[in-house]
């Protein structure tokens, strides 16, 4: 997700982990953001306004009244912004929003804000258990805002337990749901990626280049608008993605058994999985060795997956992906028809700028219904975003008894 143009404000509590904000600051204010921070007078004893007035280039607010302080900024600033995140939050200052209590600027800017809310607590592992402290958090779920589980580990305490605050990069994902559109919330979404490993022999397999990384990017922007996201991955060196299940698989064959028995529960299938075609029909017990003639070996065809989930098929929608390099409409249209898809996106896979082991792609997205709609070169998660908005759509359309794309 971009942050460009996005206005966040960051209100830190006073806990260790006010320390972890101010790279929060830095990682938004670099990705684009303009980033306005309220501290409680507890913060400040963790960590000085001005090093967050340094990296997010504004000035930081910190009292209600007295010297910088402007009668109705507790008003304006949970207005003016696109999202909230509060991180570190305590459990005071959760107890006192829960309990609707104003008595700083904090406080009195959450009592007036009008913007999405993400809570990011950060405590004692024993405060996290506390009941008092779950049932505040309860309250708030309640109310529609965002709570980001803290994480397992070592505390500042000495401890081990829940209550650390999730790194930067861990709040930034929760974010990107928060400001995202929730089109696809409870829907399951079901994602393939990557290639398939077929084994020769103990040291060698066949595969092809796909990195993974457009499965990826749709199962991230899946997750972020809302859904309940499994990703069922071949061999990658991605990182799973935030809030996403994720299915290791290594041939064709076991990516049909994993993507089986989740299919029926799905409500849409993204088939961006790089499958291989064929299998060795034998798999060799020790490492062939090198001889003096030529090696010949014999491949069976692997299953085509989603020609396997025709007769499971209900309700979903049903998304495939055509890597050409030649006559790429027809060969995605043929494809499309043949498979029984509701939409394919299709892309060159020989330009060097789109397909495999790239961050950008090129592609065309084709449905039964209507024409070719072909998309500029983009980042691969911006390219997500938009076959996303198709299958939301589509899913639109099933629900109201409509069909086609």
């Amino acid at each position: 997700m971009t942050y460009t143009g996005k206005r966040i404000l960051i209100g830190v509590s006073g806990g260790i982990a006010a320390y972890k904000a101010a790279e929060l600051v830095r990682r938004l204010v670099g990705m684009g953001a303009a980033v306005k921070v309220v501290m409680t007078r507890a913060a400040q004893e963790f960590i000085a306004p001005l090093t967050m007035q340094a990296l997010s280039g504004q000035s930081v607010g910190v009292s209600l009244f007295g010297q910088g302080a402007e009668p109705l900024e507790h008003v304006a600033l949970g207005q003016e912004v696109d999202a909230i995140v509060l991180a570190p939050a305590t459990a005071n200052l959760i107890g006192k929003m829960a309990g609707g209590i104003g008595d700083d600027l904090l406080t009195t800017v959450l009592l007036a804000a009008t913007r999405p809310i993400l809570v990011c607590p950060a405590m004692n592992s024993e405060m996290w258990a506390n009941p008092a402290v779950q049932e505040n958090l309860g309250r708030l779920r309640a109310r529609g805002l965002a709570v980001l589980e803290p994480e397992a580990g070592s505390l500042a305490c000495g401890a081990v337990g829940l209550g650390r605050l999730p790194e930067p990069e861990v709040i930034l994902e929760a974010l990107a749901r928060v400001l995202s559109p929730q089109d696809l919330a409870g829907r399951r979404v079901l994602v393939t990626a990557g290639p398939t490993h077929e084994d020769l022999d103990p040291v060698r397999f066949l595969t092809n280049r796909s990195s993974g990384k457009q499965g990826y990017a749709l199962a991230r922007a899946a997750w972020r608008r809302g859904a309940r996201v499994t990703l069922v991955s071949g061999p990658t060196y991605l990182p799973g993605p935030y809030g996403v299940e994720l299915v290791a698989v290594r041939t064709a064959r076991e990516m049909l058994a994993a993507v089986q028995g989740r299919f029926p529960e799905a409500d849409a299938l993204l088939m961006a999985a790089a499958v291989g075609d064929y299998h060795p029909l034998s798999f060799a017990e020790h490492k062939l060795k090198r001889g003096p003639k030529h090696l010949e070996v014999t491949l069976a065809p692997n299953p085509d997956i989603l020609k396997e989930l025709q007769s499971l098929k209900t309700r979903q929608v049903m998304v495939g992906f055509a890597a050409e390099t030649q006559d790429l409409v027809a060969a995605a249209k043929r494809k499309l028809l043949d498979k029984g898809l509701d939409l394919i996106v299709a892309n060159d896979v020989a330009r060097p700028d789109s397909g495999f082991a790239v961050d950008t792609n090129e592609v065309t997205l084709i449905g039964s219904q209507g024409g070719p709609v072909h998309l500029p070169l983009m980042s691969k998660q911006e390219a997500a975003e938009k076959i996303l908005d198709r299958v939301a759509q589509l899913l639109r359309e099933r629900d109201q008894g409509g069909g086609g794309a």
